[in-house]
């Protein structure tokens, strides 16, 4: 297993040095390393009464910062008075300072020959409009080496995730200390891949939402979902593609899978505006394997405004699994560490299609039949983009006859010609029914959140279907899911195919078994 050295840092934003020493106790409980005291945030600070006090009781190494507004801080006063506070803390016993760059040489010319042994002075700059190129950060680095820092901060914002990788080239070739953090959403993998990358540190919130600098993690996330202590150059990275990615259970499921076998890997959220911008720049062996969320993929294609990121991702592979060449979208891409080729795979069918034929076998006491419970069956699948074709392809794969209905009738025709189905116009799905025990796959947002009322056909027409599948799964159960239980349907919701999707995916990115039960309790326990 991995192992690193990057320490993870608690901001503590107490307004009082109550709250601070508070604060302090549950950055330790939590599993910090350090504490950085921001003393910007404490009302009527008073710097000889109150910096003895918390740099003596905190039961943690102390990081001290006094941030000025002009750098994104609170504090606002006279200069010398800061500056004289920071000094102060230096001799009380403060592990570190930390100095902005703008005047770094003044403060640490002024403690000349009085700097503690053990004191290290972190120079740091903060960047809130963009990340500057590889050759600017290198300048930056080199600025506030000139200082006499010991060790070297840089903050950027990013706002594309390719702004990221300029950080990441700086930190792993580093000659000294750096914390090299990039800020929002799209850079939290900066703080979260640090120690694969040479980083000194990264800051970890005691609490959700409340953070010193925008997207940062907390020490719970940074140690339970991404297993940072176990992170190291050599470990691999996986990751959902997708925006938004925020909420994707992803992380958890397959970070604890790698944890308990003890798997150098991490999986990663990566919050992408442009597929082909993003695969070019992390073309790094590191980044090995790729998911993409369903849930951006169905928003676009909804809204025709841009292309899917599936069918994007499609153009970039070298390889292509005939299925999803067919179905023309991928959700899975593996990195081949031998020439860095990229394959894609579509494994939404897989997922979907075996939820589905396990909910027939059950409801019917089959088990052990070599042909799908499918075979004959009447499939009706409602929508016509990406994950509509997925299922539409693996049913008429499994003997299924297909229907087609979607909004946009022309696209159910387009697609029901291409695979030799029907189709029929969504509005007229109600009145559909040629035949009793037919099979219903929702495959678009209908009845997502947060339009958790909708649903696509109406209670008294669910009569006609046997098994009622939806793809949506936030919610679980969907108003569509519901009404089909209530009139006495077998229903499967899209968590089953999201969990059997995994396993197909975690065995591909892995080469390994998947540990179903393992991922099944992960995902009942944080349900």
């Amino acid at each position: 297993m991995a192992g690193n050295s990057t320490f993870i840092c608690a901001p503590i934003m107490g307004q009082s040095v109550d709250q601070m020493l508070i604060n302090m106790g549950k950055a330790k409980a939590a599993g910090a390393d350090l504490v950085e005291l921001r003393l910007d945030y404490i009302k009527n600070f008073n710097p000889y009464q109150d910096l003895e006090v918390m740099i003596k009781q905190c039961p943690l190494p102390t990081l001290c910062t006094y941030r000025p507004k002009w750098e994104g801080g609170e504090f606002e006063g006279d200069e010398k008075r800061r500056t004289d506070a920071l000094r102060l803390a230096m001799e009380l016993g403060a592990d570190y300072i930390d100095i902005e760059l703008q005047v770094a040489h003044e403060f640490i010319n002024s403690i000349c020959g009085r700097k503690p042994q053990n004191l290290k002075i972190i120079v740091s700059s903060h960047n809130y409009q963009n990340t500057p190129s590889v050759e600017g950060i290198g300048d930056l680095v080199a600025r506030i080496q000139a200082t006499g820092a010991d060790i070297v901060k840089i903050a950027t914002t990013a706002l594309d995730i390719t702004d990221v990788v300029h950080m990441f080239q700086i930190t792993v070739h580093s000659q000294v200390p750096i914390i090299g953090l990039v800020m929002g959403e799209r850079g939290l993998i900066s703080r979260v891949l640090c120690p694969k990358f040479g980083g000194y540190l990264t800051f970890g919130t005691l609490e959700a939402g409340k953070l010193s600098a925008p997207a940062q993690p907390t020490i719970k996330e940074l140690l339970n979902f991404y297993n940072f202590r176990q992170l190291g150059p050599d470990t691999k990275v996986f990751g959902l593609i997708g925006n938004p990615v925020g909420h994707s259970k992803g992380p958890l499921l397959y970070n604890t899978a790698f944890k308990s076998i003890g798997f150098n890997g991490v999986y990663v959220p990566f919050l992408v505006d442009d597929v082909a911008k993003f695969f070019d720049a992390y073309s790094s062996p590191d980044f090995v394997g790729f998911r993409f969320n369903p849930d951006k993929w169905w928003r676009i294609n909804q809204s025709n405004c841009t292309i899917p990121h599936k069918e994007a991702a499609l153009e970039r592979c070298d390889e292509v699994d005939p299925i999803a060449k067919s179905i023309g979208a991928v959700n899975m891409i593996i990195r081949n560490p031998s020439d860095g080729k990229l394959s894609g795979y579509n494994c939404d069918y897989i997922g979907a299609i075996s939820a589905i034929e396990h909910g027939l076998r059950g409801s019917h006491d089959i088990h052990n039949t070599v042909s799908s419970p499918l075979a004959g069956k009447l499939f009706v699948v409602i929508g016509a983009g990406g994950a509509g074709k997925s299922l539409a392809y693996g049913a008429k794969e499994k003997g299924a006859r297909v229907v087609i209905a979607n909004r946009t009738y022309e696209r159910a025709k387009q697609l029901a010609n291409v695979i030799g189905g029907e189709a029929i116009p969504l509005d007229e799905l109600g009145d559909f029914h040629p035949e009793n025990k037919m099979i219903l796959a929702n495959a678009t947002p209908i009845g997502m959140q947060p339009k958790v009322d909708e649903t696509p056909i109406p209670k008294k027409s669910l009569r006609f279907y046997s098994l009622v599948f939806d793809a949506v799964y936030t919610p679980k159960i969907t108003r569509l899911l519901r009404e089909a239980g209530e009139s006495g349907i077998t229903v499967v919701t899209g968590v089953e195919m999201f969990i059997r999707q995994a396993y197909v995916q975690y065995e591909n990115f892995t080469g390994l078994p998947a540990p179903k039960e393992l991922f099944r309790e992960t995902l009942a326990t944080h349900a």
